[in-house]
């Protein structure tokens, strides 16, 4: 996917609806690359991603639910959003049928839209660092808890396809200490806007 300028904004593909997530979390994981992201027209194309499944242990479902974690076990398409080391937030889109409980973790973006609405959230002028991690696109994109449980197919939150091909790539997962062996996490092949580049 080439570089976008900072006066090119793509068109937007099809919006997404809830029952794009109603399918294996893998296959849902997989079509959000190269997807488009916006929060109050705040976002960009989605360039990694994780998929969580409730069968492994680095799920936050697998002991079962728990305060925290409830929208996971409830129906597909909804937002999960989660403190990360008690310092900042991370969005997850439930996926899979109602009791699944598993979801995608949204880990890096390639900003397209709202780009100085980033950067005063932000705080830097750098176009890849602004979303290039689960924390920084939750700060960029003005994510809290207060969009968690929120439907991902209503204002304020809005998905649309990918409208071009993009070359997936896949590799373990980033920052875990349970299953550190699936390779789980997908991204653009040679994106610049990743977390941490996929082995060669």
């Amino acid at each position: 996917m080439a570089p976008v300028s900072k006066t090119s904004i793509p068109r937007l593909g099809k919006a997404l609806k809830r029952a794009f997530f109603a399918r294996s979390v893998h296959e849902v994981a997989h079509d959000l690359i190269g997807a488009t992201m916006l929060v109050e027209g705040v976002g960009g194309l989605i360039v990694e991603v994780e998929a969580y499944h409730h069968t492994e242990p680095a799920a936050h479902s697998y002991n079962g639910p728990t305060p925290r974690n409830q929208v996971m076990f409830g129906p597909p398409g909804f937002a999960y959003v989660y403190r990360s080391y008690g310092i900042h937030w991370c969005v997850n889109f439930v996926c899979e049928e109602e009791g699944s409980a598993s979801a995608v973790l949204i880990r890096a973006l390639e900003p397209t839209h709202g780009i100085a609405a980033m950067r005063r959230r932000r705080h830097l002028q750098d176009l890849r660092a602004l979303c290039s991690g689960p924390g920084k696109l939750t700060e960029a994109l003005g994510i809290t808890i207060a969009h968690n449980a929120l439907p991902l197919d209503r204002p304020p939150i809005a998905l649309h396809a990918r409208t071009e091909h993009v070359e997936v790539v896949a590799g373990i997962r980033i920052g875990i200490t349970k299953a550190v062996e699936l390779p789980w996490r997908y991204g653009v092949k040679g994106s610049k806007f990743l977390s941490k580049p996929f082995p060669k």
